[in-house]
């Protein structure tokens, strides 16, 4: 009798976990069926993001969807006296959210909580030099991305991010970006795909484009990708991110090929949205 009451709790046990996936979408569709935006909610978006107004309604009602349950699956929490209202959490969420926007939930299934500072802040250091003496120091800093599934984002700088669209610099999308990159369990530049091809075609695409920036840094040419995107892979993931959707145009016309991979990977063409920028 124990055994058959082990062998059934070990099959309902295996055929959760295979169709754990199914389960969780049909548990966050009647979660999140009936709810939408406000139309509170739908100005706020409309007076803070300068993409929202002009996207086409299926990508606004994609990412609306998303910020939906975005909001409802993780926590966004003030830091160093900063009250977080609702605008603020939508503000975020739309940023974020841009990025998966015609991916399927769970979005950022790494991602716990947003920690908001009201700016930069400081982040204390430890090191050590040749002769084994620990040095104490700080740095400043805008935003952080952990890979344990925390975000650290200073709310002065997410609102210069929408405030100025087409400057190429966003700190939602930056450190979003890392998210995405840390998903395979590393941090070296290269997202979660689906096939070896895909692995094998974005290598080839993506040290080629980083090579280059590192070249016209280095001597000073001409670039449409900020320059700390040279820092490392991660870092040139995470700023042409940034440039590819504030600056579609300029990115197609400097790297085409780049610019087609990340439409590839991610599953839209911002050049669509290019009137926010105008």
């Amino acid at each position: 009798m124990i055994n058959s009451v082990l062998l059934l709790a070990l099959g309902v046990f295996v055929l959760v976990y295979w169709r754990w996936s199914m389960i969780q979408h049909s548990i966050w569709k009647r979660k999140y069926h009936a709810h939408g935006l406000s139309r509170n909610d739908k100005a706020v978006l409309l007076k803070y993001m300068s993409i929202y107004r002009h996207m086409t309604d299926k990508d606004r009602a994609s990412l609306e969807r998303h910020i939906v349950w975005f909001l409802g699956e993780k926590r966004i929490l003030g830091r160093d006296g900063l009250k977080v209202n609702r605008a603020m959490e939508l503000v975020v969420a739309a940023d974020a959210c841009l990025l998966v926007l015609n991916k399927p939930w769970p979005l950022y299934p790494n991602v716990k909580e947003v920690l908001l500072y009201p700016s930069s802040y400081y982040v204390p250091h430890t090191s050590k030099d040749g002769a084994g003496l620990v040095n104490y120091h700080t740095s400043i800093r805008q935003g952080e991305s952990w890979p344990g599934g925390t975000l650290v984002l200073s709310w002065h700088d997410v609102l210069e991010g929408n405030r100025l669209p087409g400057d190429g610099h966003n700190l939602v999308f930056h450190e979003f970006a890392h998210q995405l990159d840390q998903q395979t369990g590393q941090t070296n530049g290269t997202p979660a795909l689906i096939s070896r091809e895909q692995y094998t075609h974005w290598a080839k695409v993506f040290q080629r484009a980083y090579s280059n920036l590192k070249s016209h840094v280095a001597y000073q040419m001409p670039h449409v990708i900020h320059s700390y995107g040279a820092t490392n892979e991660a870092e040139f993931f995470a700023v042409v991110t940034e440039t590819f959707i504030e600056k579609p145009a300029e990115l197609k016309s400097y790297d085409p090929e780049l610019f087609s991979l990340l439409c590839q990977y991610y599953q839209f063409n911002p050049s669509d949205w290019a009137k926010s920028f105008e």
